[in-house]
């Protein structure tokens, strides 16, 4: 079992950090590349960017909840949920990007 977790390229938890602007404060934020693609997906099935879909997060969050103490990790939770609610293969889970 741990060979699927182990084995997997390294290039997908890569951490990769992207300058953007949350509700016009200039940000950065760092994600591993794997949950990037996903946002990437998740933004354009909704027909927004990337900093687009993630300002509207941010908002929608401090509506709800108020300022997220770890907005990195609510968006990785949010990939999470998505894959977890969508039809995604083994295959494309374990696909380097």
């Amino acid at each position: 079992m741990c060979k699927i977790f182990a084995g997997q390229d390294p290039a997908r938890y890569e951490q990769i950090t992207r300058r953007l602007r949350l509700n016009g404060q200039s940000t950065s934020i760092r994600l591993e590349r794997a949950f990037w693609v996903i946002m990437d997906e998740l933004a354009e099935t909704q027909g927004m960017t990337t900093p687009g879909f993630m300002s509207k997060l941010h908002s929608e969050v401090l509506e709800l909840h108020g300022e997220p103490k770890n907005f990195a990790s609510l968006l990785r939770c949010c990939c999470l949920v998505h894959l977890e609610t969508s039809s995604v293969g083994p295959e494309r889970l374990m696909a380097a990007e």
